[in-house]
């Protein structure tokens, strides 16, 4: 991610749909009512986000702010995994936005056009993807990409000795998120070359993969960075090198945004273009972008937040949708 840096505040336009505040505008299949106004002039409707349980905590944080300030819409926030959210939700019509923790995939593009859902890619954030061990494991601190694979890319790992002679010659017990996931994609397609072992547990609620690596000294397990920063106390994160040639580094945010940790990856949302003809929709994407870049995102949230450059550019992006 060294070319990403992050950085400070946006502002910009606000678009209201109609004049006369009627909710008109087309909502997409599947969705409930979901109204501009009240005739009192409060902003009213619903607004559905599902996808990445990586993109979960900012999307989730973002829609309780939201609602705090608009009490009439409901914002509902469900983690679904990337490919999961796109694939039984978005693309079908029945969701407004979608969180990735990748980008969208062609055959991805292919079904949200068969149904007239076009997608609007925005990079929110940042992500120091993490592998974690349990606290009492005390003989591994680091591992390389080519250690990772071994274990990660398909079934011939069995024990921790398999990858080390010098490690316990115990079964490994590994937790990872599920097919479904994006992170699951990202790492298969950044660790493994593609492939992905179907030996381990695999779940969209990263709390489960915490438990696993707590409850025993043999597990590991990878997930976002803000799983790890709320659970430092019970498990162990491991530095990681892309090869034996390089320094390992430790996962952190300000590594992530160096660009100096190798697990570093960028996180999106796809709004729906056609739902942000609709004013509960667009005030939401528009409220996520211009915060996109708050200190809070990083202290509260534990992700990367957004640069300037990036805000401006979903910014354009989001006006270019609605036609401003």
């Amino acid at each position: 991610m060294a070319d990403n840096q992050f950085g400070r505040d946006a502002v910009s336009r606000r678009k209201f749909i109609a004049a006369t505040g009627a909710a008109g505008t087309a909502a997409i299949a599947g969705c409930s009512d979901t109204s501009s106004g009240n005739g009192d002039g409060e902003l009213s409707g619903e607004v559905i986000v599902k996808g990445s349980s990586t993109v979960f905590p900012i999307s989730d944080a973002m829609a309780e702010r939201f609602m705090e300030e608009n009490p009439k819409v409901n914002v509902t926030v469900d983690p679904t995994g990337s490919g999961g959210g796109f694939e039984n939700h978005f693309c079908p019509g029945d969701a407004d936005i979608n969180g990735a923790s990748r980008k969208i995939k062609e055959e991805e593009q292919n079904h949200c056009a068969e149904n007239d859902v076009s997608p609007i890619e925005m990079h929110i954030a940042g992500d120091a993807l993490t592998v974690a061990v349990s606290p009492d494991n005390d003989w591994v601190d680091s591992m390389t990409f080519d250690e990772l694979a071994q274990i990660w890319g398909d079934d011939s790992a069995t024990t921790w000795s398999d990858i080390n002679s010098d490690w316990p010659d115990e079964e490994l017990e590994l937790y990872g998120p599920d097919t479904t996931s994006g992170t699951y994609d990202w790492f298969s397609e950044n660790i493994n070359g593609g492939g992905h072992r179907t030996e381990y547990e695999g779940t969209e609620d990263d709390n489960t993969i915490i438990q696993g690596l707590e409850n025993s000294p043999y597990a590991m397990g990878y997930f976002g960075y803000a799983y790890y920063s709320e659970n430092e106390d019970r498990v162990k994160a491991l530095e990681i090198a892309e090869s034996d040639d390089d320094e390992p580094a430790a996962p952190s945010l300000q590594a992530a945004s160096e660009g100096t940790y190798p697990l570093a990856r960028p996180l999106f949302i796809y709004p729906a273009e056609g739902a942000l003809e609709r004013e509960p929709v667009y005030e939401f994407v528009n409220f996520y972008l211009e915060n996109s870049n708050a200190d809070w995102i990083a202290d509260d949230v534990g992700y990367v937040p957004s640069n300037q450059d990036m805000v401006d550019e979903n910014m354009s992006a989001l006006e270019d949708a609605a036609g401003e």
